[in-house]
């Protein structure tokens, strides 16, 4: 008698959908990250590396929409990739994906603990960079824990973290709107734009921490077969959580500049907990520290989820490792993918954040976005007739921003994280063709013979 396919759950709407993209876009990133875009230009006019971060997520949203839709299926860039290069490199990109993202995806996690952490060194300041660590690894295995539920369980947790960041990110806008005083935001430095080669390098790094507050947009497109009626859930999902968190970066940041000088932000770890505790004292900043820090939560908690699909996705095709293509018997999950991806966040985690967030984007940006905008547009050409729920709009200026959009990005990031993302990458390339050796595939396999996924 055949084995039954497990299959996994269709729960997910577009509330949930939505709040899981928004819970994961917004997380700890702009709570954290404002003094570092602030002190990459030196100054207020830093919210133009906002502004060109904003356009490229749009912009690349619509690149993930039309993917999303026309290539359904759990796991995500693995698939897109997958079809998009597969008359000779489909295995080989989609491969690529997925190790590189077994260094971005678990460190972008993991970036989140560590942010999280040093909010709650506000609550207690006698914590030192190593026992912020350890809490982080602690906090791992948590969500490793607490993701040992049905996809129902889940989808309803991350619907009460949503609330939570909405509701943290409005009582901010609203201190920024009470204490507001324009001067702040408007005592930019004398000499301040130069067509240089050092103001492209900064605005390259503001460009690059407002695109990595930024991600998460595409989260739910990881579990697709988790999600009821995707054709119509994703686009909507995407483009509302890409402009929805973007005016919300936008007036919140700006109202923070508001009410606090820009050289003050710069030197801050945890700039709202400041804000708060300046105007409403101590107990009001603990609790809207821990506000934030249940916001980072969500962010974690949703990449935790998404990403665990990723591995699964490429193991049940046959080409990673076979057990991770395991689905939990009762819990209907794939545990053992959710297990590695948690055990790398945890290790992760034990790093510094400003290599974490490095390594995040510097593995990333190559294979996946500038990989997939390209595959879009091999689609169209060698596939028109594909079925297309959503097509982009006003192609392909879209694909075009995105990719200088990412290039920019990628070149301004720094030679330490483009030489690591290379590195990993080239490691990466060594590791598909010994494993597609040992397994008699392309190129190992002869083309007559050869089955290109």
């Amino acid at each position: 008698m055949p084995e039954k396919v497990k299959k996994l759950d269709r729960s997910l709407g577009l509330l949930h959908a939505t709040a899981s993209n928004m819970a994961t876009m917004v997380g700890i990133g702009p709570f954290i990250t404002f003094p570092l875009i602030i002190s990459a230009m030196g100054g207020p006019q830093a919210m133009l590396g906002w502004v060109i971060g904003a356009i490229i997520a749009i912009s690349d949203g619509q690149v993930w929409a039309e993917l999303s839709t026309s290539l359904p299926g759990e796991g995500g860039t693995y698939i897109y990739l997958r079809e998009a290069y597969k008359k000779y490199f489909g295995k080989l990109i989609a491969f690529m994906f997925v190790w590189s993202f077994l260094l971005s995806g678990p460190f972008e996690i993991a970036s989140g603990l560590v942010g999280m952490m040093h909010y709650v060194a506000f609550i207690f300041p006698w914590l030192t960079e190593t026992n912020i660590r350890i809490l982080s690894f602690v906090a791992g295995l948590v969500t490793i824990i607490l993701h040992y539920n049905k996809i129902k369980f889940v989808g309803v947790l991350t619907v009460i973290l949503w609330v939570i960041m909405l509701s943290t990110v409005a009582l901010t806008i609203l201190v920024g709107i009470l204490h507001f005083n324009s001067a702040n935001v408007f005592d930019i430095p004398k000499g301040w734009f130069s067509f240089s080669w050092g103001f492209l390098l900064g605005l390259g790094g503001a460009t690059l921490i407002a695109m990595y507050d930024l991600l998460g947009y595409n989260n739910i497109c990881y579990v697709e077969e988790e999600v009821k009626n995707p054709g119509y859930v994703f686009p909507r999902a995407i483009i509302w959580s890409v402009i929805g968190v973007a005016i919300l970066y936008a007036v919140m940041n700006f109202l923070i500049l508001g009410v606090t000088h820009w050289r003050i932000v710069i030197g801050s770890t945890h700039i709202v907990s400041d804000i708060f505790n300046t105007y409403y004292g101590h107990t009001t900043a603990v609790i809207i520290t821990i506000l934030v820090a249940l916001t980072a939560y969500g962010s974690i908690y949703s990449l935790m989820m998404s990403y665990s699909r990723i591995p699964f996705a490429a193991a049940r095709d046959g080409f990673f490792f076979s057990w991770l293509k395991e689905i939990h018997p009762t819990k209907h999950f794939p545990h053992y993918s959710l297990l590695i991806v948690g055990s790398i966040t945890c290790i992760a985690s034990l790093f510094n954040l400003d290599f974490i967030i490095a390594a995040t984007l510097s593995s990333r940006i190559l294979i996946q976005f500038i990989g997939q905008i390209v595959g879009l547009t091999i689609l169209r050409k060698t596939q028109p007739d594909l079925k297309r729920p959503y097509k982009m709009w006003l192609y392909p200026l879209p694909s075009f921003i995105a990719f200088i959009g990412f290039a920019f990005i990628f070149i301004s990031s720094g030679i330490e994280a483009i030489s690591l993302g290379l590195i990993w990458l080239v490691v990466g390339v060594v590791f598909f063709f010994y494993w597609a050796k040992q397994n008699n595939e392309w190129p190992f396999k002869s083309l007559e013979s050869a089955e290109i996924v």
